[in-house]
């Protein structure tokens, strides 16, 4: 067989691939019912017949964007690549990484060679990431906020909160004379008052790698010299998360805050732990919807002495009592 033959048979049958395709696009434009034209509803995810009605495709993709603009400028603005940049990372994430799997595009292995390869370019890559003091004290911070918010729960708004805190004392140069652990535990404490999400100083001094007595000085020396305006804790904000850990009901949770917002009132908060008025609430809210709850539970779940939890107790069902119906 010649070669001008096997391209003649080629070509023809690269023509009747193309026939058979606009065929097949001729079709999906028409209706099957009565040749009408095919339309496509972007708001119902459906193709139908502009003339009769049929619904010829369901459950479309919409490959577009999730947003809408209406003008120029504010598509501009809403349209995006890549990952989000964040505050959370030294680098605002806007710097590649290099996988530490050694397998290529197709799953292979690396050969030993290309692996010791591999390492020389993540070293570098390391390395120009954090070119300066100031980059690797913010990457050590940072991972240190993030390994402690993981600990206590907290959600990234915290963590995003306090990235920028820390960020802020690293720009003014609070740093000088204080440790980094100091400060990044200062400043996800900071945030989670801020957020409405506190933890008390035992439980971050639980998970952080500093002292108590140093994180209460370094986290008032922030807010000072950052001029950061954080609420006194309010004893309502624990609610939620001692109710969660002991498996209570929402009753239970309800009546604790009735508890509190009556304490309030009768003024007997002030000078008070919040986290101490909060765990006794609890307890006191679970007595009173027959739940089966010990001190000790509560104790445990909130890191502070059965002391504490019985002198509140007390002192709550005492306002209780003398609250006007």
């Amino acid at each position: 067989m010649t070669d001008s033959s096997i391209r003649t048979r080629s070509d023809q049958r690269r023509q009747a691939d193309r026939v058979e395709s606009n065929e097949e696009t001729s079709e999906r434009e028409q209706c099957p019912e009565c040749d009408g034209r095919l339309i496509s509803d972007t708001e119902h995810a459906e193709t139908v017949c502009a003339d009769c009605g049929l619904v010829v495709d369901e459950g479309e993709i919409d490959r577009g964007p999730e947003w809408r603009a209406f003008d120029a400028a504010e598509k501009d603005e809403k349209s995006r690549v890549g990952a989000p940049t964040t505050n959370m990372m030294h680098d605002q994430g806007l710097s590649t990484n290099i996988g530490w799997q050694d397998k290529d595009a197709y799953g292979r292995s690396l050969s030993s060679r290309q692996r010791q390869k591999m390492q020389r370019l993540r070293t570098w890559n390391e390395r120009f990431r954090t070119r300066d003091s100031k980059e690797r004290n913010l990457k050590q911070a940072l991972g240190e906020i993030d390994r402690m918010a993981s600990a206590l729960g907290l959600p990234d708004n915290v963590r995003e909160t306090a990235s920028v805190i820390y960020r802020r004392a690293l720009e003014e140069d609070l740093l000088p004379g204080r440790s980094i652990e100091g400060v990044s535990t200062a400043s996800l404490y900071a945030a989670a008052r801020q957020a409405g999400t506190p933890r008390s100083l035992d439980e971050i001094s639980a998970v952080s790698r500093v002292e108590k007595d140093e994180i209460a000085r370094t986290y008032r020396y922030v807010i000072r010299e950052l001029g950061l305006e954080v609420q006194p804790a309010d004893p309502e904000s624990y609610v939620p998360r001692f109710a969660s850990d002991l498996d209570l009901p929402d009753e239970t949770e309800r009546r604790a805050r009735q508890l509190l917002k009556t304490a309030k009132d009768a003024e007997i908060h002030s000078g008070k732990s919040p986290v101490g008025l909060a765990a006794a609430a609890v307890y006191a809210a679970a007595l009173l919807t027959n739940e089966k709850v010990t001190q000790n539970d509560v104790s445990e779940v909130a890191s502070i002495s059965e002391v504490t939890i019985r002198n509140r107790y007390h002192e709550l069902l005492e306002a209780e009592e003398g609250a006007p119906v």
